[in-house]
């Protein structure tokens, strides 16, 4: 054992290494002795004066699991439950107290350094903490969440990126029937994935699909999706495979409760074993585009995905190449009974 100049710190060395604690059994501190992170664990871990306060942060996290946790979409559980573990097992042993510290700020953020090459990994951890630490605070435990104010590190604007035909080819060889469908149906339709696992056979009509989606600036809005003919397709390919009452089922013909981002995540790494960038999300812009080739004018694109035009002609500029733009609006405007809206798109 070595001893440091920070009252109450306890050393010990295992397998060469030196570890610092808060104090004998106490929390372990994090950083090298002399270094700002190195303090900043010791002002958050060492023990108040007269402090009989021995509640652990690992206390509430299992109380939160019992009382919120269960609240949750099946997705977020399946989502939020491994942080839920990372968490106990970081900041477990941390009194709460500790948690109303200003420098905790700073313990929470080099913790969350650990994923900085994935921001949105980073972002989703900062999420769960948060939501454990409001739910101290709305039982009186806290004062206040210290991760309140604290920034996102997630800063890229995805509105524009879409799956390429080579794209789904790729997932497609690589996916399961039941992934195939999720992604295709997606690709036609733009539905999100929360409301698309949910939506059952008595949402689709003979030319639509008409659901409520939580989703979105409108809450508990009436969506109403077009069905082209490609859509209609897979649908009556998907009613015949099983007998569920949601369209979408897993492998054992019942509808997903659980297990689509784990089955999702197998068919993404399979196609893209050295990582990828693409998210399911994305389908919503290939949406856009395939109702393009079918079609339809930027307002009804907008209004079917809940976009400005603006966007949606940002989106198909892009995608879309410009010759087929051009002979579509040609195609528009000689059309006999051309609308006004058809004309000013040009």
């Amino acid at each position: 054992m070595v001893s440091v100049k920070l009252k109450g710190v306890h050393a010990v060395k295992s397998k060469g290494r030196t570890y610092y604690y808060a104090w004998r059994g106490g929390p372990r501190i994090d950083g090298e002795p002399g270094t700002p992170e190195f303090f900043a664990s010791y002002e958050v871990h060492k023990a108040p004066v007269g402090s009989s306060d021995n509640r652990k942060l690992g206390h509430w996290i299992t109380l939160y699991k019992q009382k919120q946790f269960p609240k949750l979409a099946p997705r977020t559980q399946e989502e939020w439950s491994p942080w839920l573990d990372r968490i106990r097992e970081k900041f477990g042993s941390v009194p709460v107290y500790f948690f109303d510290r200003p420098k905790i700020r700073l313990v929470i953020t080099n913790w969350l350094d650990e994923w900085d090459a994935k921001p949105r990994t980073a972002d989703m951890g900062k999420q769960v903490i948060s939501r454990v630490l409001k739910f101290g605070v709305d039982a009186g435990e806290l004062r206040l969440n210290p991760c309140v104010g604290m920034p996102n590190r997630y800063r890229g604007d995805r509105s524009e990126i879409i799956w390429t035909a080579d794209d789904l080819d790729k997932l497609y060889a690589a996916a399961s029937r039941e992934i195939i469908w999720a992604a295709k149906l997606a690709a036609f339709t733009g539905i999100r994935q929360s409301d698309l696992l949910k939506l059952s056979w008595d949402h689709v009509k003979a030319n639509a699909i008409e659901f409520h989606t939580s989703k979105g600036k409108r809450h508990n809005r009436v969506a109403l999706v077009p069905l082209t003919s490609a859509a209609k397709l897979l649908l009556e390919e998907i009613r015949g495979a099983h007998k569920a009452n949601t369209v979408l089922a897993n492998s054992s013909g019942k509808s997903w409760q659980s297990g689509f981002n784990a089955s999702w995540s197998a068919a993404m790494r399979k196609a893209w074993p050295d990582g990828w960038t693409l998210h399911f999300h994305d389908l919503r812009g290939t949406a856009a585009t395939n109702f393009f080739r079918a079609g339809f004018t930027y307002r009804e694109i907008a209004e079917t995905m809940g976009w400005s035009e603006k966007r949606v002609e940002r989106l198909i500029d892009h995608y879309v190449k410009r010759d087929e733009i051009m002979i579509d609006r040609v195609r528009r405007l000689e059309r006999p009974g051309g609308t006004e809206d058809e004309r000013s798109e040009t």
